[in-house]
């Protein structure tokens, strides 16, 4: 199908809505939209393109809008920074003060504050310029779902964080600990795996609960204990989500009347009402909203307000599960810091959402709920990568003052000393697909990266947090400048950071590195250190028919960039074995530990030798994704003798530099 430019009024009109029509790809080349991609992307934005005379007719009223519009629905200036005003104005601050001005001036309190004129009302948000230093230190980057130990149930829970926190900073030395999404999902079944596909990002998933340290638990008789006890499931070869969710409900449903009475007397906000009410909807009719009755998929309908009367305890018993999530939350922070961790525990933001959980069932106003997110095709995904979540609208994020973003990050910084953010170059652009479109034939779409890169500080400030964000892959160099700039991290991954097209050719070694940086050695999403070693990644792949070379030539290629990883561990005199993987893995370590970057980071995967990864791009059903546990449980992992000897080179850099600078 031959591409069709858009015509110069269509992209203005575009740009004006800000949809990208061309963009750099991955091989720097300009790639250009084709139109009717732009035509679907701006329907999505409820703007009618789709004959000339609609374009001309839309672009009128946006020129027309631009026109009478003296201030943007959001207004940002920077710390010590003021900003001009087309006419006196009266600043409304946060505080509930007021200021009656003719500018911005410069000596405004960071918050979020008005500005009134006698023709517009705007949000100001008034945002740090940087974010303070970030302690040194070094940590561990958890799969949590992963961990395992005598008391949790078929898979990691938030006890086990608990007792992570804990012990890898008072017997190890470890200063942080970054953790999977644990965001919730919808209570029906199947229940979803992956922790980057949450139904909500502003509530904690319950599946992570443990269910013996609730206060219920201790305030039952020793039958009802017997009982909970008896529903434990075992561990296998692989979590089974499905059946830890049930025995873990049928648990939380015989202690849910031994609750305290201190838990019955709580009252919930309105947001907490409401996703309350999503969960019990979902029990009976799945967790898909949109799949529902019709007359439930409003929630300010009166059938909703009917089940609200019909299912109060059940509501009820689903807000409790929140409350329990972020006590046990609570509790894994403070371990961190009663250890004595210098950052503490960094909790992941996805991207996104569900299109048919409780974000947009409640909120569906601020969704393009027809649009799926994703990536452009690049030399790695020819197709694109379609992650079938919906976005945000860029105008009602602006209007509402960038409230649901602020939301989401408060619910993360609500339990944790830091925040990283997934895909952040997604608060600059986000690759919208339109409905009816494969994920190659999409468009960019721009959001106002001051706003969100500022609420995003000024939400971090206020919690005394620390913000990573994860700017792998094919990023703007706008975004990584814009992170290190302001004191945001970036990340920095040891399999990337070599010049693979020149073996041996030391490239960017480790003291070299960002220090506005968190580095480690692989993700979640790629090779664990003995599985790349070995060439499990290319055993695997050929197994699912995944390559697109032969597999003679990817061994090959393997094999050579084995060596060139060998090639850097001797450019950087580190001592290993050749013939053995665990002395190379050891080797990494000591490679990383050199890093110039604050943060310095290990998996626990590698540590113990595990082949497998957690999660393999481009499959779902044929490779278990987010369901392989770590084959050790927590007594194992810190009494190992290989996992000691892989951190040791951690443990003695950062102590050392602890000491050279107190």
């Amino acid at each position: 199908m031959p591409s069709q430019q858009p015509s110069p009024d269509l992209a203005e009109l575009a740009q004006l809505h800000g949809v990208a029509v061309s963009y750099e790809g991955s091989n720097r080349s300009q790639v250009h939209v084709d139109a009717p991609v732009v035509v679907g992307v701006l329907q999505t934005l409820g703007v009618d393109a789709s004959t000339p005379d609609a374009v001309a007719a839309a672009l009128a009223e946006a020129r027309r809008a631009a026109a009478e519009t003296d201030l943007p629905p959001t207004v940002v200036v920077t710390e010590g920074t003021g900003r001009a005003l087309p006419r006196p104005a009266r600043i409304l601050l946060e505080d509930g003060t007021t200021r009656d001005v003719d500018a911005v001036p410069d000596d405004l309190p960071l918050g979020y504050h008005r500005i009134v004129t006698d023709q517009e009302d705007v949000t100001l948000l008034v945002v740090p310029e940087r974010m303070p230093d970030v302690p040194r230190a070094w940590g561990w980057m958890l799969q949590l779902y992963a961990l395992h130990s005598a008391r949790s149930w078929g898979m990691g829970d938030f006890g086990d964080l608990t007792e992570m926190a804990d012990r890898a900073g008072r017997e190890q030395g470890a200063g942080v600990l970054l953790v999977n999404p644990v965001q919730a999902v919808s209570p029906a079944h199947p229940i979803q795996r992956s922790p980057y596909s949450p139904s909500s990002r502003r509530f904690a998933n319950p599946l992570y609960l443990r269910v013996t340290d609730t206060a219920a638990y201790a305030a039952a008789d020793d039958d009802v204990r017997a009982r909970v006890d008896a529903l434990a499931p075992e561990l296998g070869e692989l979590i089974d989500h499905d059946a830890v969710w049930d025995a873990k409900l049928a648990a939380l449903e015989l202690l849910w009347p031994h609750r305290p009475e201190a838990e019955r007397a709580r009252t919930h906000d309105a947001e907490l009402e409401a996703f309350a009410t999503f969960s019990a909807l979902a029990e009976r009719h799945g967790g898909d909203w949109r799949d529902w009755p019709e007359s439930l998929q409003d929630p300010t309908g009166e059938a909703v307000r009917q089940v609200q009367v019909d299912l109060a305890e059940r509501i009820a018993f689903h807000a409790w599960l929140q409350v329990l999530s972020r006590e046990q939350l609570d509790a894994a922070r403070e371990a961190a810091r009663a250890a004595g961790m210098p950052v503490g525990i960094v909790h992941d933001l996805p991207v996104g959402v569900s299109a048919g959980g409780p974000d947009t069932w409640s909120h569906r106003d601020d969704f393009a709920p027809d649009v799926r997110v994703g990536a452009p095709a690049d030399a790695f995904n020819e197709l694109g990568q379609d992650w079938g979540l919906p976005p945000w609208k860029p105008r009602a994020l602006a209007e509402s003052g960038y409230a649901p973003f602020r939301e989401v990050v408060r619910s993360v910084l609500r339990h944790a000393d830091g925040i990283r953010i997934d895909h952040i170059a997604g608060l600059w652009r986000l690759w919208w697909i339109p409905p009816g479109e494969p994920a190659n034939r999409g468009a960019y779409v721009h959001y106002d990266p001051d706003a969100m890169v500022g609420v995003l500080m000024l939400e971090a400030q206020r919690a005394g947090a620390i913000v990573v964000g994860e700017d792998l892959g094919t990023v703007e160099d706008e975004v990584t400048e814009t992170m290190h700039e302001r004191g945001i991290l970036s990340s920095a991954v040891l399999w990337f950071e070599r010049d693979w097209d020149a073996p041996g050719q030391p490239h960017d070694r480790p003291g070299d590195w960002p220090v506005e940086a968190m580095a480690s050695i692989t993700t979640h999403d790629l090779p664990t250190a003995s599985g790349w070693l070995r060439a499990e990644h290319v055993r695997l792949r050929a197994s699912l028919d995944l390559l697109d070379s032969p597999e003679d030539e990817a061994y090959a290629k393997a094999a050579e960039d084995k060596r060139a990883l060998l090639d850097l561990l001797r450019a950087e005199s580190v001592p290993f074995d050749e013939d053995d993987v665990a002395s190379i893995v050891v080797g990494l370590h000591a490679v990383i530990a050199r890093a110039a970057s604050s943060l310095v980071l290990s998996s626990p995967s590698d540590v113990v030798g595990e082949l497998r990864q957690p999660n393999l791009p481009g499959t779902i059903d044929e490779y278990p994704n987010w369901r392989i546990p770590l084959p050790v449980d927590l007594d194992a992992f810190f009494a190992d003798d290989g996992v000691q000897r892989a951190i040791e080179p951690l443990r003695t850099a950062r102590a050392a530099e602890s000491l050279s600078h107190p």
